[in-house]
């Protein structure tokens, strides 16, 4: 059995350290993996286990999360980490990538690709939303509750409920994710800069507009994949994506929010597929030749 090595270390975005994981071959296009909430890079580790002997694939922790490490006085919000994760990928010569966008990793990414369409080679997106239907009820009161309101997300019991609910089979769902996110949030200052990302959501529901007519300019190849049981961003955010990306590929499955716990064998080969369709498009435009 071959399985990829998966190297860790840090890089220097001014003054903040950001924690990253990567794996797979040095030539092609990589893969940047943005992570959500409230988790981080960890929540890759079977993917690029899976998909790493074949694909070079990034993952970052945003400032806030994981291992990463920023000075006192950090402003955390969506905008500073799109700064950070910025300056990461000029850090690491990504001069083009596919984005994978997973729940705050989207908003993250969006306000990546608006400022720079050029490095963008693709899209991957899993319950990442973009649209005002992609908001449950409970995702909206989530958005305009005040700071006092919040503090209940930020506890084990919740934690847990992400990954587990909506599930078709909990029994699939390894412990290990929660039990490290929760070990993080539990950091001094961790709740802190997460509350304060909460609250700055809104700012990106106020962006869905830009982000969608970025999506219709500039129409990159896109892999949708959903778990339609997920609380926060149900099955239509998911096929929203299709008024502006009319030829991405589309996939719902039974599972919730995390879907790659529960759904990593079906989730794996999708993406190991829409990566390979890429490279032969990309050698076929270098040839000269017509697509098929």
């Amino acid at each position: 059995m071959d399985l990829p090595s998966v190297r860790h270390g840090f890089a220097d975005v001014g003054d903040v350290r950001v924690f990253y994981r990567e794996t797979g071959p040095a030539d092609g296009v990589p893969v940047l993996l943005l992570h959500g909430f409230p988790s981080a890079s960890h929540q890759y580790r079977r993917l690029m286990d899976a998909l790493g002997g074949g694909h070079r694939l990034i993952a970052p922790d945003c400032p806030g999360s994981g291992h990463t490490e920023v000075p006192d006085g950090f402003t955390y919000t969506f905008d500073r980490l799109a700064d950070v994760v910025e300056g990461f990928v000029t850090a690491l010569e990504l001069r083009r990538f596919v984005l994978y966008a997973f729940d705050f990793g989207g908003p993250v990414g969006f306000r990546l690709a608006v400022r720079h369409p050029e490095w963008i080679a693709g899209l991957i997106v899993q319950n990442a939303n973009a649209y005002e239907e992609g908001l449950s009820e409970q995702a909206r009161a989530t958005i305009q509750a005040p700071a006092e309101a919040l503090g209940p997300l930020l506890t084990l019991p919740v934690t847990r409920g992400q990954y587990e609910g909506g599930t078709a089979d909990p029994a699939l769902v390894a412990p290990d994710g929660w039990t490290l996110d929760q070990h993080f949030l539990d950091l001094p200052g961790r709740k802190e800069a997460q509350l304060a990302l909460l609250l700055d959501y809104r700012s990106n529901v106020a962006r869905y507009p830009e982000w969608q007519a970025w999506l219709r300019e500039h129409r990159p190849p896109a892999l949708i994949v959903w778990g339609r049981d997920d609380p926060f961003f149900p099955e239509p955010g998911a096929h929203a994506y299709l008024r502006d990306l009319p030829d991405a590929e589309l996939h719902v499955l039974d599972t919730g929010h995390f879907a790659l716990e529960e759904r990593l064998p079906e989730i794996a080969p999708l993406v190991a597929g829409f990566l390979a369709r890429l490279a032969t498009e990309r050698v076929a435009v270098a040839a000269g030749t017509p697509e098929a």
